[in-house]
């Protein structure tokens, strides 16, 4: 227990820098406007779904780091994090290419053309975000790998403090910069994770980290280590971006319904509340993750076991606390997004968000056994089921159920109902892969 929890709790910590990061930037929007809510969510949908491609791929150099860890051989942790720099690059240059195409994204959405214009501005200012995310996520994945999660907090916790600022100045206008809205708080992003990349690369590349793990040494091209961190990361990073993918379908469907701008903006509040009990339990899948990495190296399979379960248990007592409190007390949540804008729009969402924080409560427990269960399966490698399980269960569970009640009145209740029998389903599914043990025998490395 204790070795999980030493190694998870930084990890805790820095995910929650990062949803108070997207709480506060939440907030800040609320008090300028409640239509910006909506278009926030709707945008971050467009954007998640390539964006996680780009920066999970990069990310699960945490695997390579903690079997190469675990395996004793250190010396190909330095060349593996920079071949994760490249995909970083790569990746976060190309996203760029999709802010010309934003309007026409957009346009497919079918959202009003007041909403459309503010989902594009943001996206716009986001896509600038993808290059330091990636390159925050290759940091942040060394780090995991080799245990040492506390570097990860001095990382986050600078982009926290960066964005907070650069949304003050930005959104509302400080200092003679004039207000720009949404489109500053897109801004405000990108220069935060900028930051954010820049400390992480110099706690990687300087002091005992660049001695140990030749992280200055290893910069070459590595073929056959890029052939299989590609193997290996993308099927990652397609699990992502598949379930990113399908909560954009999803997103869309609810701003056409009948009263889609309010329902838009009940589940970008429903969302962010939800995040603050979920990715606390991201940290904890991460750092077993980690510990499942190295156990494999050093061929301990039976201790990635009991690592597995000791972590679903540390995620239970959290989220059954969470949930139990959104049941009860949920104006608590509702109440911190009151703002700006159309006061008979907020009442609507006032009135709605209630309700979907109840089908949050029922399914997070479900959500951190998926949590836990597929980083299991990643740290050993078995990321191809991972990704076709992300490819298969979304769209038949949660999207096209959504579709079906898109012209329903009440149907907001229905979309969150489909989103949430999609969670258990799934949480159940990788619970079932993880029992069955073939990722026992699986190694990246």
């Amino acid at each position: 227990m204790m070795q999980v929890w030493t190694i998870s709790w930084p990890l805790i910590v820095a995910n929650s820098f990062w949803n108070l990061q997207v709480t506060i930037d939440r907030m800040f929007l609320g008090s300028y406007s409640t239509d910006t809510l909506g278009a926030a969510i709707a945008a971050v949908g467009m954007f998640w779904a390539p964006m996680a491609l780009v920066q999970q791929t990069a990310a699960y150099v945490t695997t390579f780091v903690a079997q190469y860890l675990g395996a004793k051989k250190p010396q190909w942790i330095g060349p593996s994090v920079w071949q994760s720099i490249y995909v970083s690059l790569a990746g976060g240059l190309l996203f760029l290419a999709l802010v010309p195409l934003a309007p026409l994204l957009f346009s497919l959405m079918g959202h009003s053309a007041a909403m459309q214009e503010l989902e594009v501005h943001y996206f716009q200012a986001l896509a600038f975000s993808a290059l330091p995310t990636a390159l925050v996520a290759a940091c942040s994945g060394f780090f995991t790998g080799i245990g040492k999660s506390k570097a990860i907090i001095l990382i986050n916790g600078f982009g926290l403090v960066c964005n907070v600022f650069f949304d003050w100045v930005l959104i509302f206008g400080r200092w003679d910069i004039p207000s720009m809205g949404i489109f500053g708080a897109g801004v405000a992003t990108a220069l935060a994770n900028v930051c954010a990349a820049l400390l992480g690369f110099y706690l990687v590349f300087t002091g005992p980290n660049a001695k140990a793990f030749q992280t200055r040494q290893g910069w070459r091209f590595n073929f056959d280590l890029m052939s299989r961190f590609l193997r290996f990361g993308v099927p990652s990073g397609l699990q992502w971006a598949l379930e990113g993918l399908a909560f954009t379908a999803f997103l869309t469907f609810i701003g056409r319904l009948p009263n889609g701008d309010a329902a838009l903006a009940s589940s970008s509040i429903t969302v962010t509340i939800m995040m603050l009990a979920i990715l606390p339990v991201l940290g904890v899948a991460q750092g077993v993750s980690a510990l499942v990495g190295q156990c494999l190296g050093n061929n301990k399979p039976s201790q990635a076991v009991r690592v597995t379960w000791l972590g679903v248990g540390m995620a239970l007592v959290y989220i059954v606390a969470m949930a139990v409190s959104f049941v009860f007390s949920p104006s608590f949540y509702v109440d911190l997004f009151a703002g700006g804008g159309s006061s008979d729009l907020w009442s609507e969402v006032e009135q709605i968000t209630p309700f979907l924080l109840l089908f949050v409560a029922s399914f997070v427990v479900f959500d951190s056994l998926n949590l836990i269960f597929s980083f299991t399966l990643k740290g050993a490698g078995d990321t191809r089921f991972v990704s076709i399980v992300a490819l298969l269960l979304p769209w038949p569970l949660m999207v096209l159920p959504t579709w079906w009640v898109s012209d329903w009145e009440q149907g907001v209740y229905w979309a969150w109902f489909f989103a949430s029998l999609f969670i258990c389903v799934q949480g159940v599914v990788f619970l079932l892969r993880f029992l069955q043990g073939r990722w026992k025998s699986m190694r990246v490395i």
